[in-house]
């Protein structure tokens, strides 16, 4: 569980280092799951999966497209979204230590939903580019607050970790109006200095939680390490989209 120094220090800086949250076999065994999910080896309804496919360039517009689907058997994905729907990694994002996030970040009163689960890869030598931006979305009613991204592989400077602005979420939102949050050139001159960027290296199984509006950004792989990640969105689960779609709970209130 987390002290109160701690929330304080992510309340401050926009993101916690939360240390190792799972053990040499969960990891093996979420490594595994994820690559017999891209090499098409699983058994789940790949129909509910967004999936897309790496850069070649590793321009971030280049690469492939977002969709529903696999898109082949390879090792060369992206981003895989909508995994609350695999069973192993549900198990994961529905800790006890991540409902006390969510109870710190939102109320013990307040149902807890998934945004999004996803996992996040930059395959060896390869990987795309990520512009400086913040989580944010035009077409719900409320804002999500966290995300845990946790390293499946080292997380390091040399094969593209997140790169953060530390406090810069306090600033609130710089561009609300961009569908995801990316920032203007302009913005990101005045808002993401080079001399004010931290690493957020991890080791296999570390985790690191994250203010969906710290600005961040992550480089292309160069190396011969892959950096597969697995990042969880959490949400008020009163929240409602444009569409009108409401999200399936994760933790119900643990108070009333």
């Amino acid at each position: 569980m987390l002290t109160q120094d701690q929330w304080e220090s992510f309340e401050r800086d926009g993101y916690l280092h939360l240390g190792r949250v799972l053990s040499d076999e969960e990891l093996a065994a979420l490594q595994q799951r994820i690559d017999d999910i891209m090499l098409g080896r699983a058994d789940i309804d790949y129909g509910r999966l967004l999936m897309q496919l790496d850069s070649e360039t590793g321009k971030y517009e280049d690469a492939g497209v977002q969709s529903n689907g696999s898109k082949g058997a390879t090792l060369d994905y992206r981003k895989i979204q909508n995994l609350e729907h695999d069973s192993h990694f549900r198990e994961f994002l529905s800790r006890p230590l991540f409902r006390e996030i969510c109870a710190r970040a939102y109320g013990a009163e307040v149902p807890i939903a998934c945004f999004r689960a996803m996992f996040m890869n930059k395959p060896s030598n390869k990987g795309t580019k990520l512009p400086w931006h913040q989580d944010a979305w035009v077409d719900l009613d409320r804002q999500p607050l966290v995300t845990v991204w946790t390293a499946l592989d080292p997380a390091t400077k040399e094969n593209g970790c997140v790169e953060a602005i530390p406090g810069s979420h306090r600033r609130g939102l710089v561009n609300p109006t961009h569908h995801s949050g990316f920032l203007s050139d302009e913005q990101q001159q005045e808002h993401c200095r080079p001399e004010d960027v931290v690493y957020l290296e991890l080791k296999p199984g570390e985790a690191v939680l994250l203010h969906n509006w710290l600005m961040h950004s992550s480089d292309v792989n160069r190396t011969p390490v892959s950096r597969r990640g697995f990042s969880v969105c959490y949400m008020d689960g009163r929240t409602v989209a444009q569409s009108g779609h409401r999200f399936e709970p994760v933790f119900e209130p643990a108070a009333v």
